[in-house]
């Protein structure tokens, strides 16, 4: 895998930039972290060698002088809202990422409410926190929030807020995903900070978009592909070109309330501390990019990789059709079509001639690999196959599983677990293949590639399922599927 980004670069300079502006405030930071603090896998394919937990083990450099809090909307509780990557609702991603916190040496002081008005849910689930020992406090809704500034920046606003009790130079404040209040929380705390006689600041920390990147840098772009649902655009900074004749880079939604910003600000300083929302942010990333041309290649695959997710997300009815056009419409600004991503037209190709699904996978050097699903596979876990074969330097003609070790899966699986589909998937192969590594020196061979899968593109012309698409992504394969849920009668 060509790498594009210095991730050792990142954790120095990153953590360095952070320290400079705690002390700025007089030794007390509020950071709004933004996205996702580990397995953040979106930077990690926009930015070839930016590790998922990279953010997460910088700020273990500050940890001791560090505690998190956590943000849940009483909204998103009622709503029993779901993450959509990870399948579990947000209050009890509170608990996970709590747990995960905890389990890497961060202090977790406290869990804030938001957007509190009595709801029965949430009370339920402030109590369940108790019980566990875990402070919670409760922050209220405000009427014309966050337009109106004198009733926001009042004691009828803010001042009405539980004070949220911490004790270390920096706060870190997250959430399990946007919209649950995060800037509110930091901004109530300066307004209740102050009115306490403590000096204490706020910054925010949002890898994307990168600012110090031109406006259309495929990264960039990557990225507004990625919020499409939010309907995030990237826009140069306004109030960053008038203050210091510079472009930089932001998003619409922080562009447009940082007047707002700017009024809460005075209101609670006399002045604002920052000229522009790209003021705000401490963002490194766009510093330690070593090689553009990797990164771009990679970011243009992503955008295309968004693309066919909203296509499959619309087939299945979780989407509508102006997220895919926004993207489609970036496919412009990038300058590309889907045969860019060069797994594209392979798989598609091979399956015109064959009639059934196929795959192709690109391996690091630009190798090309496909499959195509026959009685015994399915489409993901023959490529799986075919790679690792490849790989390992393995004759194609060689069968690293035979048909008689197969068939009894199969029996197990139509006959016992009621499964539909006989063919194994990409999970039951590689178990089948540890087996047979004990004793089989190909299988053995095959196995120990697997780390070479890291960072390849697999494109299949029918949409896999939950098994298969997990274990790509476990394997750091990268994803895209064609918008087709059924697959041709001669395979049922």
């Amino acid at each position: 895998m060509k790498y594009g980004f210095d991730n050792d670069k990142y954790l120095k300079i990153q953590s360095e930039h952070i320290k400079e502006r705690i002390a700025q405030f007089g030794n007390k930071l509020y950071l709004e972290l933004g996205g996702k603090l580990f397995d953040d896998y979106h930077a990690s394919r926009v930015l070839p060698g930016f590790k998922p937990d990279s953010k997460l083990k910088m700020l273990s450099q500050l940890a001791d002088s560090a505690e998190i809090v956590i943000v849940i909307s009483a909204r998103d509780i009622e709503k029993n809202k779901v993450r959509g990557d990870l399948g579990i609702t947000y209050d009890m991603d509170v608990l996970r990422l709590r747990e995960e916190f905890q389990k890497r040496g961060f202090l977790v002081s406290s869990v804030v409410v938001t957007h509190y008005n009595g709801q029965s849910s949430a009370d339920a689930f402030r109590a369940r926190l108790q019980r566990m020992g875990v402070t919670t406090y409760a922050h209220y809704t405000i009427e014309g929030y966050p337009n109106n500034v004198d009733l926001i920046d009042s004691d009828d606003g803010f001042g009405r807020n539980d004070y949220v009790e911490t004790t270390r130079p920096l706060v870190i404040v997250t959430a399990p995903g946007p919209g649950s209040g995060k800037m509110a929380v930091c901004l109530s705390q300066l307004y209740n900070e102050n009115k306490r006689g403590i000096e204490a600041g706020y910054a925010k920390f949002e890898t994307f978009p990168v600012w110090n990147l031109p406006l259309k840098h495929p990264v960039n772009i990557a990225y507004e592909a990625a919020t499409a649902d939010l309907n995030d655009v990237n826009m140069i900074d306004p109030f960053h070109l008038e203050a210091y004749g510079k472009t930089a880079i932001n998003y619409n939604r922080d562009i447009e309330i940082f007047p707002v910003l700017n009024a809460l600000f005075e209101g609670i300083y006399g002045q604002n501390p920052y000229k522009s929302p790209t003021d705000m942010g401490v963002n490194m990333v766009g510093f330690c990019i070593d090689d553009d041309d990797v990164c771009c290649d990679a970011s243009k695959n992503e955008i295309i990789r968004r693309y066919f997710t909203a296509l499959n997300a619309m087939a299945m009815g979780d989407c509508n059709e102006s997220e895919v056009n926004k993207i489609s419409l970036l496919f412009k600004q990038a300058k590309i079509d889907v045969n860019y991503r060069r797994c594209v037209a392979p798989a598609r190709e091979r399956a015109e001639r064959c009639g059934v699904p196929c795959s192709a996978i690109e391996l690091a050097d630009g190798t090309i690999i496909t499959s195509e699903t026959s009685e015994l596979l399915g489409t993901s876990a023959a490529v799986i196959l075919n790679a690792i074969k490849h790989l390992a330097g393995i004759d194609h003609s060689v069968k690293l599983i035979p048909q008689h070790m197969i068939e009894p899966i199969q029996y197990t699986k139509i006959n016992y677990l009621r499964s539909r589909n006989k063919r194994l998937h990409t999970d039951e192969v590689l178990v089948a293949l540890s087996v047979l590594s004990t004793h089989d020196e190909a299988c053995r061979r095959a196995l120990e590639v697997l780390p070479q899968l890291h960072g390849c593109q697999v494109h299949s012309t029918v949409m896999l399922g939950e098994v298969d698409r997990k274990i790509y992504k476990k394997l750091g394969v990268g994803l895209s599927c064609d918008p087709a849920q059924k697959k041709p009668k001669t395979m049922l």
